[in-house]
Order: C-alpha cells, then sequence, then structure tokens
C-alpha cells in the first residue's frame, strides 16, 4: 500500500506528533522514510544588519544550518529508537511549492503533515494544508 512515505518535519509540536505517527505507520508497513524540511528565509531585518556587520549574515546562515543538522539528528535517533531508518532532506522554496516538488521527486506514497489543534492562525494553517492536499501526487495525512 504506502512503500514511500514522506513526513513534513521542523520543530514544531505538530510536526513531532507527526513524525511519531509516520515512524510507526512505516514500521508496521516496512515502508522507507523521508524527513521533509523546508528551508526558512532569513527575516528581512538580517539584510539591514548585515549592511551594519557583513559577518551578521554569515553567522545568521551558520546558525541555521546547525538547528537544521540538530534537527535532522533529532529525527533520526527517534527513528533508530524504534528500529526504523530515516531519510532527512532539506529543500528549498516556498513551503507549499517546495513540498510537492519533493513528493513528485521522490514518488512518494503518503505525505504525513502536523495539524495545529487549536491556533489563532487557523486561517493560514488551513490554506496551507489544503494547498497541501489538493497539490500532493500522493496521499495526505493531517495527524493531531
Amino acid at each position: 500500500m504506502f512503500r514511500k512515505i514522506a513526513v513534513a518535519y521542523n520543530e514544531s509540536p505538530e510536526a513531532e506528533r507527526a513524525l511519531t505517527a509516520a515512524i510507526r505507520l512505516a514500521k508496521h508497513l516496512g515502508a522507507e522514510l523521508k524527513t521533509i524540511t523546508v528551508v526558512a528565509d532569513l527575516p528581512a531585518y538580517t539584510a539591514y544588519a548585515g549592511a551594519a556587520d557583513p559577518e551578521f549574515s554569515r553567522v545568521l546562515m551558520d546558525d541555521r544550518e546547525k538547528s537544521y543538522a540538530c534537527l535532522r539528528e533529532k529525527a533520526r535517533a527517534v527513528a533508530q529508537s524504534q528500529g526504523i531508518e530515516i531519510t532527512s532532506h532539506i529543500v528549498e522554496g516556498g513551503e507549499v511549492g517546495a513540498i510537492i516538488d519533493f513528493l513528485r521527486k521522490e514518488k512518494a506514497d503518503l505525505l504525513v503533515i502536523g495539524l495545529h489543534q487549536r491556533s489563532l492562525h487557523i486561517a493560514r494553517l488551513w490554506s496551507t494544508v489544503y494547498e497541501l492536499a489538493q497539490g500532493a501526487p500522493c496521499n495526505v495525512l493531517g495527524v493531531h
């Protein structure tokens, strides 16, 4: 049924729940598991700070790379503790487009995403979830 499972993964509690569910599902189905993390753009103010100190942008980029490395390691450790191998991928671009492109390229069968349970930004969240569900070339599982 599902042989290639992808999970949208970042530092949020929702993504942690999605990862946990995806690991259990991959283990039960004997499926391949991959995480997708979309690289966030640096905040706009960094351009101003970079003008004042050219090293500032490099320091921020280095910190961002370390943060993503820690995130990948955390996912790997959680998966390994459950006896599952995981491959982590960092993608760039718009949140929805980058994930959909990744799903197509990897020929994923299922995308697992974490859902916010209650949020003041619910309209934006549902817009993203809706766009992913409409554009994904595979099934989408939302996890509470």
